[in-house]
């Protein structure tokens, strides 16, 4: 039952990290809570499999953190890289573009 609260409160973040961060706009709606989801779901397991209690306040702690780490640098490095690549393709076929009509 906790993984599936974990897993929510993954969700949950990677909403807040995509509706508050900027370069929404340059991916899917969906991908960074699906991501927050996943990051939760596994780094639960992954502490419960070192011997973490579920009980414990400190694998909800460790789990929530480093959930909210990994989908604000996910969603900053996507939404860069995106922002960047759309950039260079814009110059590239602006450029290409100018070249074929210049010549007609």
């Amino acid at each position: 039952m906790e993984l599936l609260f974990i897993t929510l409160a993954g969700a949950i973040i990677g909403l807040i990290a995509r509706y508050t961060l900027p370069y929404r706009h340059s991916h899917g709606s969906v991908l960074i809570p699906a991501l927050g989801a996943v990051v939760a779901a596994a780094g639960w397991v992954g502490l419960t499999w070192l011997g973490m209690k579920w009980d414990g306040g400190w694998i909800w702690w460790f789990t929530i953190i480093g959930t909210a780490v990994i989908s604000v640098a996910v969603d900053l490095l996507i939404g860069s890289l995106r922002t960047r690549g759309d950039e260079k393709r814009l110059h590239t076929l602006t450029r290409t573009g100018l070249a074929a009509g210049g010549a007609a």
